[in-house]
């Protein structure tokens, strides 16, 4: 039987994607660290054990009994069915599939070579690397890339745009970031409304896809109080953006410092896109044609927010990425075409005898890469735990439960939460929103020891304090003779009021 060449080329290809996936698996695949996760996982099993949501805090003493619209109660939910499966494997497994999938989908966008797409997808996950974990933002970019892909893919049939609306009931159930759903829906109706007037299409085209995306958009605001706290999550999003001391204080919400290391290759991606546009003269549209086309405005719409959007918080950095990814990519591979168009194309040299053989070897060697990394990432999970939590204090609490309310860093409020709760309360915990703005300045004037620092420890009669080392307040503290140091380690400090 003859060889065919061409089956053999294709060959390759499908391994590279595979191992283009596995390589994104093993990235993603990461100790679980994020401070909200275990209020998370309390959370989830309290809403499974009550068979009802929360809407009032019932984990600390300084909000007892305050509203709070539990947005991520399904993730919740999901989070600790998964942990009481099997513990912290499946979660890894699982979100670590869910980031790799939201890349993949990216390389599905780009255009041109599957190798150069890939090294742009490994690229911006390299960039957004630093936000990812276990947490909801991630099911967020999940779906967020899949909009995407729905948004290309219904420029052949129009029909798909209606999935958008069983997404949107999803997604507003899952977490509030499905509002970046909806913006995305509305930059789309704009963007074509923009290529309509500025003549890359013609308005009798345009018209029949302005009317369905309006359409579509008004019935994903519509299902969006199909959710336990019905039409509070219309406001909820727009409080949290609004929120100056979430901005201050909260890092994620901070714009990206180019001067650390975690944020060079988000500065090298934003470059090369600089350069590419440079290179070229033009951008292609978005991945979907490598032609040479010029960027559409409505590409350049979305563009554009997507980088407002990043160089303002570091949240949205992996969304940005998202959006930027394949138009690099078309960029490089339009490059790459006007380089190669005085080139004789030579025919194809037939493929070593052995080379699905070394194909099948170097998948199985990237398979097992991928399985080693993910086992040792869980065996090394309650370390990872010990270093950055105060799992030392919290023992100390458990033997010696302290005689009043207690004053916690903000990023262990969710671990005590976890492994104190019910029979201690939190001061503050990752959830921002619930303790609002003037609370979340006074909490940040005690840490700090600056202004009038004494007042909510006098006001909610604080007897025990748990922070780092390092901490101002601790200090403070210590130079008080009426406060006592009764344990420490190179974690947390725990100190006491005399009585």
């Amino acid at each position: 039987m003859a060889h065919r060449p061409g089956k053999e080329i294709l060959q390759t290809r499908r391994v590279f994607v595979v191992i283009l996936a596995l390589g994104l698996f093993a990235m993603a695949a990461r100790n679980v660290v994020d401070p909200d996760v275990w209020w998370h996982l309390k959370t989830g099993q309290l809403t499974l054990a009550n068979h009802a949501v929360f809407r009032t805090d019932p984990y600390s003493f300084t909000r007892a009994g305050q509203p709070w619209v539990n947005h991520e109660w399904l993730f919740d939910v999901l989070l600790f069915a998964l942990y009481r499966a099997g513990g912290w494997g499946p979660l890894i497994v699982i979100f670590a599939g869910i980031i790799a999938a939201s890349f993949m989908l990216v390389f599905l966008r780009c255009a041109g070579r599957p190798y150069i797409a890939g090294i742009v997808t490994l690229w911006a996950a390299l960039a957004s690397a630093p936000l990812w974990g276990v947490r909801p933002q991630m099911i967020s970019l999940l779906l967020a890339s899949a909009v995407l892909v729905l948004r290309d893919r219904a420029e052949a049939d129009a029909r798909l745009w209606w999935w958008m609306v069983p997404m949107m009931l999803l997604w507003v159930n899952l977490h509030a970031e499905y509002a970046l759903g909806i913006a995305l829906l509305a930059a789309f109706l704009a963007g074509d409304a923009l290529d309509a007037m500025f003549g890359f299409t013609t308005w009798p085209k345009a018209v029949p896809r302005l009317r369905r995306l309006a359409v579509v958009l008004l019935a994903c605001v519509a299902v969006v109080p199909l959710n336990p706290y019905g039409l509070k999550m219309y406001s909820y999003p727009l409080a949290t953006l609004r929120s100056t001391s979430m901005q201050r204080y909260i890092v994620e919400w901070f714009s990206p410092d180019f001067h650390k290391a975690s944020y060079l290759p988000l500065l090298l991606f934003l470059l090369a896109s600089l350069a590419a546009v440079a290179l070229s003269g033009r951008f292609v549209d978005s991945g979907r044609s490598a032609d040479g086309t010029k960027t559409r405005p409505g590409e350049l719409l979305l563009l554009c927010a997507a980088i407002f959007a990043a160089l303002l918080s570091v949240r949205h950095i992996p969304i940005y990425l998202l959006v930027a990814a394949p138009p690099l990519s078309a960029a490089m591979e339009s490059w790459r075409l006007s380089r190669a168009s005085g080139l004789r194309v030579q025919s194809q040299a037939a493929p070593a005898p052995g080379k699905s053989v070394l194909n099948a070897g170097l998948l199985a060697v990237c398979l097992c890469l991928a399985v080693l990394r993910v086992r040792d990432v869980i065996s090394h999970q309650p370390q990872a735990e010990s270093r950055s939590f105060p799992a030392g204090a919290v023992s100390f609490l458990r033997a010696h439960p302290p005689n009043g309310p207690t004053f916690n860093s903000y990023d262990w409020g969710g671990y005590f939460i976890w492994k104190l709760y019910p029979q201690q309360r939190v001061f503050i915990d990752g959830r921002a929103d619930v303790y609002g703005d003037t609370f979340l300045e006074q909490y940040a004037h005690t840490l700090n020891a600056t202004d009038n620092w004494r007042e909510p420890l006098q006001r909610w009669q604080i007897s025990t304090v748990v922070v780092p080392p390092d901490t101002p307040l601790l200090a403070a503290l210590r130079a008080n003779r009426s406060w006592k140091t009764v344990y420490a380690d190179g974690r947390a400090v725990v100190v006491c009021r005399l009585p």
